[in-house]
């Protein structure tokens, strides 16, 4: 997340030479690709922490620091 990013809610995702926008709200892809693989196990990690992004998602509009996230076990 970058701080006072535009809307929706949103995260930066990279893998490698790729990287994707995700939206919190749905966990579609807004803009760039992930390879498939990648793409589902950055949705899954979402599903499990999607409370704890969009906390995140309004400390980096207020330009505070985000919390830490828990990476996939």
């Amino acid at each position: 997340m970058f701080f006072n990013d535009h809307p929706p809610a949103h995260f930066h995702a990279r893998y490698g030479e790729f990287e994707a926008t995700i939206e919190i709200g749905t966990l579609t892809v807004m803009q760039g690709q992930l390879p498939r693989r990648a793409l589902t196990l950055v949705q899954e990690w979402a599903m499990m922490h999607r409370e704890e992004l969009e906390l995140n998602w309004q400390l980096c509009r207020e330009n505070a620091r985000p919390a830490n996230i828990d990476p996939l076990p």
